[in-house]
């Protein structure tokens, strides 16, 4: 159900604290589908719906899908999969049922061109008949220097409406919106106060509707929002230059324009825009890498945002219950891969040990842990992977680290070269000995839980004269294959004595090799 109520007169950073926020907060996503969902368009996500749920408003997801050229469903379908993932939740759809889909531009094609005709009958906009080729002589006159015009050159700006009516019958035209020339347009921004804009500067007469019937983006985008009843338009700053023009539009319509807050950008540490050759953007990369919903939610609500003091970690509802637009800064925000993979790691130790298998159980089977990729475990691996997922809890990044380092659960490891089980300043002669320590220690903490096996081997360690260390570093590497590993006794009360056994005599014979 549409709503078109009043609409709040734009004011200025200084006025939010009184009637800002005295009408119902109407906010929304809007999100052309044409690419994967990415880091700048969760933050804007993610800034617009906690701003509507603090202050128990509704946040509206709107497809901006009139771009056909580029448009596909795989983008709609990631978007959808993307807001299932982080927990989203629209409020509100065209179905007066409820919220089930969210609203479609495509859909709505009949209310665009009703009002850009509405825009041509009160002498805000006029037809335009210019031709492609003609459109692209200006374009190429313009790119070598022969010609001072910055866009169109309103040709058709001034043909008479009743020829230009006659003209529709039996001419392909698109409908362009009259910039009033030789004036200023200014709007105040919530975050970064009074912008005033010469309109010479704006762009040349854009086309509000298209010869195909389709709307513009700059069409679509206002007429949604007065008919949606949205009060705040929260969006990445690259949208500020669109908003003299919207305003224009909003002037021309006799309707009251949204509260804009442009939001800072979000800069690789370099300085520059955050893109793919910083590294992951895309929701669906950091999806398959094992970063956690509710990590990278904490983490990109801090970007360009403060909230308290000295604290790092939130849940969503203190999020929405803490977030403000005063608390936004105007400065860019710099994304820090190395800060949001600390985030994730201490979300995974927050998870309990049968949460953290479960979340890290697809990812095994994606990797392959218990056979071929994309093999389900059967009922003893998926004993043992609940079992062993709680081991690496302390040291995982990720969750796709987990699979990895278990792996010489599930299968026998090869065994490491011979410099790999020498401890510093140790021989190979002293190596022997230790591992045949570890052998019998081995042997003897069968049946022990960790904490006693543990003891003994200090006591072990401490009796035969040698640093732990030194006595359970070739042991680690006969068992798991590998000098870096989760808990040894935790790991060898999980393979059993039997298997730690045949593992060491079979470093021990490559260890007596000459």
């Amino acid at each position: 159900m549409e709503a078109g109520g009043p609409h709040p007169e734009p004011l200025t950073k200084n006025a939010m604290a009184g009637t800002f926020f005295s009408m119902e907060v109407r906010d929304r996503y809007a999100p052309s589908p044409t690419g994967l969902q990415h880091i700048g368009g969760l933050r804007t996500a993610l800034f617009n719906y906690l701003f509507a749920k603090s202050r128990n408003g509704k946040f509206i997801l709107r497809l901006e899908d009139t771009d056909r050229a580029r448009f596909d469903k795989l983008y709609v379908d990631n978007l959808y999969e993307s807001f299932e993932w982080l927990g989203f939740h629209w409020d509100e759809g065209p179905d007066s049922g409820g919220p089930a889909a969210p609203y479609v531009q495509s859909e709505r094609l009949g209310k665009y061109r009703e009002h850009a005709r509405r825009l041509i009958e009160n002498g805000h906009a006029y037809y335009c008949f210019c031709s492609a080729e003609r459109l692209d002589t200006l374009r190429r006159e313009r790119e070598a220097g022969r010609s001072n015009e910055q866009g169109y050159d309103r040709h058709c700006r001034n043909i008479a409406p009743d020829e230009a009516a006659r003209r529709t019958a039996r001419e392909s035209y698109t409908i362009r919106l009259k910039i009033p020339l030789g004036e200023k347009t200014v709007f105040n921004d919530a975050l970064l106060g009074p912008v005033e804009w010469k309109n010479d500067d704006v762009s040349p007469d854009p086309v509000l509707l298209k010869s195909d019937g389709f709307p513009t983006y700059h069409l679509a985008n206002v007429v949604d929002d007065h008919l949606m009843g949205i009060t705040h338009v929260l969006r990445a700053q690259e949208w500020l230059s669109s908003t003299p023009l919207h305003t224009i539009m909003y002037r021309a319509f006799g309707w009251v324009p949204p509260v804009f807050c442009h939001l800072p950008m979000v800069m690789g540490q370099d300085g520059k825009k955050l893109s793919k050759r910083h590294g992951a953007t895309s929701i669906d990369e950091f999806r398959k890498k094992g970063f956690l919903p509710d990590a990278l939610l904490n983490y990109v609500a801090l970007l360009g945002a403060s909230y308290e003091e000295g604290r790092e970690i939130y849940t969503p509802d203190e999020l929405c219950a803490l977030f403000s637009l005063e608390k936004l800064n105007k400065a860019p925000a710099v994304f820090d891969y190395k800060k949001l993979e600390w985030y994730n790691a201490r979300y995974i130790r927050m998870k309990t040990d049968a949460g953290l298998a479960a979340l890290a159980l697809p990812y095994a089977v994606r990797d392959g842990l218990f056979g071929e990729p994309g093999s389900p475990p059967d009922t003893r691996q998926l004993a043992l992977f609940n079992a062993a997922a709680p081991l690496v809890k302390e040291r995982a990044v990720f969750l796709s680290d987990i699979p990895e380092k278990l792996a010489y659960l599930f299968s026998e490891p090869p065994v490491p070269e011979t410099s790999e089980f020498i401890p510093k300043k140790s021989s190979l002669e002293d190596t022997r000995r230790l591992l045949n320590l570890g052998r019998s220690l081995t042997a003897r903490t069968a049946g022990s839980d960790d904490e006693g096996a543990e003891r003994l081997a200090k006591e072990t360690a401490e009796k035969e004269g040698v640093k732990l260390g030194d006595l359970l570093m070739p042991l680690r590497v006969a068992i798991t294959g590998s000098r870096v590993s989760p808990p040894l006794f935790g790991s060898i009360r999980l393979l059993g004595a039997e298997t730690c056994l045949a593992r060491i005599d079979r470093a021990l014979e490559k260890l007596d090799r000459p």
